[in-house]
C-alpha cells in the first residue's frame, strides 16, 4: 500500500467534500486545479460571508478571501464584543438600581480584565463557527489580502484566483485625524484591546462609537467626556433622540465639551491634553478614544487594475442592485458608504446571491426605512423620517404624536432615567413615516414596529392594536 502526504490526503478531502455538494468533476477540477471559480468574495466580513454562503447554496462554486479574522468589524471589534460591553454596563446600572427593590447589595469594584478575557474567548469561537460555516457549504476560504488583477482575476495572498464574478466586501476602518499627537489616541479597534479601565477617558465624536462606548466607561466607573465638534451628539438623529441623550448622559456623569474642533494631542506628565482650534485644552486623560468616523478599507485593493471607480471619498459607488461601474464587479457593505450597518450588509449580500444564482431577476435591497439601534445608556431605536426632515418633504402633512414617561423600572426608585417616543405621520390618513423611541427596552421593542412601519401602518392600526400591559412598549399604540 502506498502512504498518502498530508497535501494529497487533503485534496482527497477537499474533492469528497465538494462531491457531496453536488460539485461535478469538471467544476471540481476548475476549483482545485485551475482556481476558477463562479465568485470570489475579497473580505469575509458579515456581508461578504453572506452573500457567499447564500450563492453556494444555489450550487455556484465560491471562495472568500480575508487576511484577518472571520466575521468583519462587527464581529470582532464592533457590534458583538460591543454588546457584550454594554451587557457589563446594563449589569452596573441593575446593581444600582436593586436595593430599591429591597436587595442589599454592591458592586465589589469590577474586574476589566476578567471581562475582556471571557469576551475576547467568546469571540474566538464565533470566528471558528464562522470558518466550520464556510466549510459546510463548500466554500473555499482563501487566506490573505485580496487584490484586483482585472475584471475577473484576483490575487488571493500571492494565489491567482479566476473569477465569472468578484464581489467587494472589504468594509471600512476607523479614521484617525490628521493631526499632531493623533498617534497618542486610540480608535474603536483600540477600545477592544485595553488591558485595564482607564480612570480618566475623552471620547472625540458625536456618532454611534461615541455615545455607546461613554456610557460603559461611565458605568463601569471610569471619569468620561464626550469632545463634539458642533452642539451635541446624534446630529443626524431626531431632536427628541438628541436632547433626551443629552439628559440621561448628564444624569450619569459623563461629561459634553462642544465645539471643540481638535488641534493637537499631547501627553504631559499628568497625562493627555486635547487642544482646540479655538485655544481650548481638554484633559488631562488616561485615554483618549477618536471616534470621528469610519473610511473604506480599499488601500489594498487596487481597484484601477479591474477599472472600478470609487468617489472622492474611496467609497465605491454602486446602483440599486450593488452593481459596479465594471458588469462582473459588484460591492456591499460599509465599502460603499450606503447605510453602514452590519444587518443592511448581510441582507444586501443574501439579495444579490437571489438575483445572481438564484433566479430571482428583480430582487434587490431597498434601502429605506432601515430600522437601527444605538447601544446608549439608555439604548435607542429609531426608523424612518426624523420630525425636521418629515416637515421639509411634507409640510403641514405632518402630524407629530410624542410622550415622555418614566418606565415602571424605576416606580420605587429616586433615580429615575425617562423614556420618550415619538411619532411621525403623514396625510389624513395618519400614515407612519417616523418611528422613535429612547429608554429602557428600546433596543428590543423597535424591531415590531418596524415591521408594521414597513408595511405601511397608520396611526389608526397601532390605535386600534390591544395594549400589552404593563410595558413601555404599549405607549406607541396609546399615545394621542
Amino acid at each position: 500500500m502506498v502512504s498518502q502526504g498530508p497535501e494529497e490526503s487533503a485534496l482527497r478531502w477537499r474533492v469528497r467534500q465538494l462531491q457531496r455538494g453536488g460539485m461535478n468533476i469538471w467544476k471540481i477540477w476548475k476549483v482545485i486545479v485551475a482556481r476558477r471559480f463562479d465568485l470570489v468574495v475579497i473580505g469575509g466580513g458579515s456581508g461578504g460571508l453572506a452573500h457567499a454562503q447564500r450563492a453556494a447554496e444555489y450550487g455556484a462554486s465560491a471562495a472568500v478571501v480575508e487576511s484577518g479574522p472571520l466575521g468583519g468589524t462587527c464581529v470582532n471589534v464592533g457590534c458583538v464584543p460591543k454588546k457584550v460591553m454594554w451587557y457589563a454596563a446594563h449589569h452596573a446600572h441593575a446593581i444600582r438600581g436593586a436595593s430599591d427593590f429591597g436587595f442589599t447589595v454592591a458592586a465589589e469594584g469590577h474586574d476589566w480584565s476578567e471581562l475582556k478575557a471571557r469576551r475576547d474567548a467568546y469571540i474566538s469561537r464565533l470566528n471558528d463557527i464562522y470558518e466550520r460555516n464556510l466549510d459546510n457549504r463548500k466554500v473555499t476560504l482563501l487566506r490573505g489580502t485580496g487584490q484586483l488583477v482585472s475584471d475577473t482575476r484576483v490575487n488571493a495572498g500571492g494565489e491567482q484566483l479566476e473569477a465569472e464574478r468578484i464581489v467587494i466586501a472589504t468594509g471600512g476602518q476607523p479614521i484617525v485625524p490628521a493631526i499632531p499627537g493623533a498617534e497618542l489616541g486610540i480608535t474603536s479597534d483600540g477600545f477592544f484591546e485595553l488591558p485595564e479601565r482607564p480612570a480618566r477617558v475623552a471620547l472625540v465624536g458625536s456618532g454611534y462609537v461615541a455615545v455607546e462606548l461613554a456610557g460603559v466607561f461611565a458605568a463601569l466607573g471610569s471619569e468620561t467626556t464626550v469632545l463634539v465638534r458642533k452642539g451635541g451628539v446624534l446630529r443626524s438623529f431626531d431632536e427628541m433622540l438628541r436632547d433626551s441623550l443629552h439628559g440621561a448622559m448628564k444624569s450619569e456623569g459623563i461629561r459634553l465639551e462642544t465645539r471643540v474642533v481638535p488641534r493637537a494631542l499631547e501627553r504631559r506628565d499628568n497625562g493627555l491634553v486635547l487642544l482646540a482650534e479655538d485655544g481650548r485644552e481638554f484633559g488631562s486623560y488616561d485615554c483618549v478614544v477618536w471616534a470621528i468616523g469610519r473610511e473604506p478599507n480599499v488601500a489594498a485593493l487596487q481597484l484601477d487594475a479591474a477599472g472600478v471607480a470609487s468617489d472622492k471619498y474611496g467609497f465605491i459607488p454602486v446602483d440599486d442592485y450593488q452593481a459596479t461601474n465594471v458588469d462582473n464587479v459588484f460591492a456591499l457593505g460599509d465599502v460603499t458608504g450606503r447605510e453602514a450597518l452590519t444587518p443592511v450588509a448581510i441582507a444586501a449580500g443574501r439579495r444579490l446571491a437571489d438575483r445572481l444564482y438564484g433566479g430571482m431577476a428583480d430582487r434587490h435591497l431597498e434601502y429605506h426605512t432601515i430600522p437601527t439601534v444605538i447601544f446608549s445608556h439608555p439604548p435607542i431605536g429609531t426608523v424612518g423620517f426624523r420630525e425636521s426632515d418629515a416637515r421639509e418633504k411634507y409640510g403641514d402633512d405632518v402630524t407629530v404624536y410624542q410622550s415622555t414617561f418614566n418606565p415602571m423600572l424605576y416606580a420605587l426608585g429616586e433615580h429615575k432615567t425617562p423614556t420618550s417616543m415619538k411619532l411621525i405621520t403623514v396625510g389624513a390618513e395618519e400614515k407612519i413615516v417616523g418611528c422613535h423611541v429612547i429608554g429602557e427596552g428600546a433596543d428590543e421593542m423597535l424591531q415590531g414596529f418596524a415591521v408594521a412601519i414597513r408595511m405601511g401602518a397608520r396611526k389608526k392600526d397601532f390605535d386600534d392594536t390591544v395594549a400589552i400591559h404593563p410595558t413601555s412598549a404599549e405607549e406607541f399604540v396609546t399615545m394621542r
